[in-house]
């Protein structure tokens, strides 16, 4: 999105919103008892088809905690565990919008960074091999160019080995030209929450999120004094296909040390759950500040390129709200996120919800499909609201209203908007 664009949508947010907000209203999902009595049997059959070992589920509004299970196990291999509602998972992909994204928009909201500055401004060595141009919110928006993620062949250890390789980078595409899912783009994010804060990430984020929200098994590498709680992942370590368990799954953030921007964050559903509040609450909750409004709006609404697709939140993907025609409707009102290992997280400020499907989907051996089972969850929450018309979504969410409003004065190209893809 240009910043003209950008500019003028903020203003009518502001104007419609005094700053933004989710307005707040009794006809906020009110999700039955007799329909929760499916999740079960939902998840007890993608168990049973193999696609997953276990898992647990949490629905919740604004205020509380509508429904919390736990299924099946949460190992397989060498013995079976079973599940529990505070099981720990490794989150993957959640560590770019849980952590990193969030840290981000903080620095942000202090001045301590512009989100339309180039990179460089923070770590002039990035720059190297026609990186100038890069932009904070070209990698918020995977729209920088950079190749999906670093090679792990031939072996390498370290932070600082991540840092060279990463400087010596070259983008694929001009920024701000075609859209490619990068982990790399989260991985430099990370240095520059370093860089500017004075802090590493996981540092960073615990003393300015997870702790003030009251996460308290929200972390990056965790002690292993807790691997009794931990979901295991997959074997393998080395020839003898040692499992993965209490130490991150993805390869980059393992050989960085169990640090990084795009993987390596832990935690359980929840304190997912009290994350989830907090947005819906316009960026804080039980008075303790976060996020200020326009910043959550920068997240969950449409910063892409003029013309691009897909459309990208700062961190998010961006998706229909939990109603029953939501495949009918314009990709927009919900936010959410999926991890590789078999988590996601959705929050819908339309009808005032969120799901948490946590599941470890790789274990044992990285042939577990978590998608079905999200399909289905989804799928239920939306049933449970009905059809809901555009025009009544305009109305429960202002922010979306200012920006079709500007959409149809002529501040956008009329593109045809894309619904929800891919599985990041």
């Amino acid at each position: 999105m240009n910043r003209l664009l950008s500019g003028a949508i903020l203003i009518l947010m502001s104007v419609a919103l005094l700053g933004y907000g989710f307005r707040s209203s009794a006809s906020a999902m009110d999700i039955k008892e007799e329909q929760l009595k499916q999740v079960p049997g939902i998840v007890n059959e993608a168990i049973a088809k193999g696609q997953v070992p276990g898992a647990v589920i949490l629905i919740g509004d604004k205020e509380n905690v509508i429904y919390r299970g736990a299924f099946g196990n949460r190992a397989v291999k060498p013995e079976k565990l079973p599940m529990a509602a505070d099981t720990i998972f490794d989150l993957a992909s959640l560590t770019k919008v849980i952590a990193t994204t969030t840290a981000v928009m903080q620095l942000a909201e202090n001045g301590k960074l512009n989100l339309d500055d180039p990179v460089v401004k923070y770590w002039p060595e990035f720059g190297a091999n026609g990186k100038e141009e890069i932009t904070i919110g070209h990698l918020l928006i995977h729209y920088s160019g950079l190749r999906a993620d670093l090679p792990v062949t031939p072996e390498w250890t370290g932070y600082k080995t991540a840092l060279i390789k990463i400087i010596a980078e070259k983008p694929e595409h001009q920024p701000g030209t075609l859209y490619t899912y990068s982990d790399i783009n989260f991985e430099v994010l990370a240095e520059i929450v370093k860089r500017v804060s004075g802090k590493p990430l996981d540092k960073y984020c615990d003393e300015h999120i997870f702790k003030p929200l009251g996460m308290k098994e929200t972390f990056f590498k965790p002690s292993r004094s807790l691997r009794s709680r931990i979901a295991p992942t997959e074997y393998l370590e080395g020839k003898k296909k040692k499992l993965r368990w209490g130490k991150v799954h993805d390869p980059v953030a393992f050989c960085s040390g169990g640090v990084a921007g795009h993987a390596g964050l832990f935690s359980t559903a929840d304190d997912l759950s009290i994350f989830a509040r907090m947005i819906l609450n316009g960026g804080s909750l039980n008075g303790v500040h976060i996020l200020n409004p326009d910043s959550v709006a920068k997240m969950t609404m449409p910063q892409s390129p003029d013309g691009k697709m897909p459309l990208r939140g700062y961190g998010w993907n961006i998706g229909p709200p939990f109603v029953s025609n939501r495949g009918e409707l314009q990709p927009m009102g919900s936010f959410y996120h999926t991890g590789y290992t078999g988590t996601a997280i959705w929050i819908d400020p339309v009808t005032e919800t969120y799901i948490i499907v946590l599941t470890n989907r790789v274990h044992p051996f990285g042939k577990g499909d978590a998608g079905p089972l999200r399909k289905q969850i989804v799928a239920l929450v939306a049933e449970t609201s009905g059809p809901l018309a555009e025009e009544s979504i305009l109305e429960k969410l202002q922010s979306i209203s200012a920006y079709y409003a500007l959409k149809k004065s002529g501040g956008e190209s009329n593109n045809k908007l894309q619904t929800e893809t891919g599985s990041h």
